[in-house]
């Protein structure tokens, strides 16, 4: 049996801790991808895209085991979120105004046929409901600053005022991207204050001082 990788354990970009903002290189990965907006707690598009995302991902693991000899665990599911006003994300928490891309990530091994064979292989007998906008793409994310939240989602606010408003301009930094979010816990299933998140916000230096 192949050894069964566990990209948690071995990419940096997965690694964060509570209480602690960091500065790092997210290297450019691609993945699964499914675009969406609203609220993701009543959202009938959002619970579609994770029930589409998911089947392609298991599909793609095994077909990756049988016929390259690589295994490995399917990554986190993650999202990427944004808005006119980035305060409805740290301030009023207004979800009907967010937009979303939710993500798996795709192991840099697996080929363009590979995949197109997995995706027509989950559309054959009953496809899942937004196997039509699935889509694949590269995110190159570069310099990041990232922390590990634990808790509800809706607790988040804080964590994120002082990640935008404190730690990145403090840092000569300024915000580049999408606020980016991993979930290392299954919110399906976990309790709110046990989830466990990665927050990462990518940026770009202000001025051509170091980093502190």
């Amino acid at each position: 049996m192949p050894e069964k990788i566990d990209f948690k354990k071995t990419l940096d970009a997965y690694r964060a801790r509570r209480g602690a903002i960091r500065v790092l290189d997210v290297p450019t990965m691609r993945y699964l991808m499914i675009d969406g907006a609203g609220d993701p707690n009543t959202s009938p598009q959002f619970a579609a895209t994770i029930e589409t995302l998911y089947p392609v991902a298991y599909k793609l693991k095994f077909a990756s085991s049988r016929e390259l000899g690589r295994d490995y665990v399917v990554p986190p599911l993650e999202g990427l979120w944004w808005a006119a006003d980035m305060t409805v994300f740290t301030g009023a928490r207004d979800k009907g105004r967010w937009s979303w891309t939710l993500m798996l990530m795709i192991p840099d091994w697996i080929d363009d046929e590979l995949l197109d064979t997995v995706v027509t292989q989950v559309g054959a007998k009953k496809p899942p409901p937004r196997l039509d906008d699935l889509r694949t793409a590269s995110l190159a994310e570069g310099l990041c600053v990232q922390t590990l939240h634990h808790g509800s989602f809706d607790d988040e606010g804080p964590v994120l005022a002082e990640m935008h408003d404190e730690f990145i301009p403090d840092n000569g930094l300024r915000m580049s991207g999408h606020h980016h979010e991993i979930y290392f816990s299954d919110f399906r299933r976990v309790a709110p204050d046990k989830l466990r998140t990665l927050l990462r916000q990518p940026v770009e230096p202000t001025t051509t001082t170091g980093i502190s």
